[in-house]
């Protein structure tokens, strides 16, 4: 498994406008919430996909990426590792082309479907991170 180099993953991060975050909480003390209002604090829009909660970050959750029917840029996912298969298969059926799994989530099974599928993919990178690192002020 490779990531795309630094020069790709700056210009998906440039060019994006909307990221879909999967698995994000409403609770203020989790990860994935710090992480998904950094990005929203940077000009991105954020929607949530959860199943369990109604809203987060001031948008409305969606318990699929199946039931978005807007064009998302970016899925970033706080799921586990094991997850990954079966979101991939959700992610093929979107609009998306950037398949994004936080730091710490790997799954070879869901890239080599997803790179199949000509989806860029990056795993174990931290959005927030990378963004700092690339594009940071």
């Amino acid at each position: 498994m490779e990531n795309p180099s630094r020069k790709e993953l700056k210009e998906l991060l440039k060019n994006a406008k909307t990221i879909a975050v999967v698995g994000l909480s409403d609770r203020p003390d989790r990860t994935s919430y710090q992480i998904a209002k950094a990005m929203q604090q940077e000009g991105y829009r954020i929607i949530p996909i959860n199943p369990n909660i109604k809203e987060s970050l001031g948008e409305q959750s969606y318990a699929s990426l199946l039931d978005v029917k807007e064009p998302i840029d970016i899925v970033n996912v706080f799921r586990r590792s094991e997850f990954l298969p079966n979101l991939a298969k959700q992610v093929v059926n979107t609009n998306t082309t950037v398949f994004w799994a936080q730091q710490g989530v790997v799954n070879e099974e869901a890239y080599n479907y997803l790179k199949k599928h000509n989806i860029t993919v990056i795993m174990n990178v931290c959005i927030k991170v990378a963004h700092s690192v690339l594009l940071g002020k």
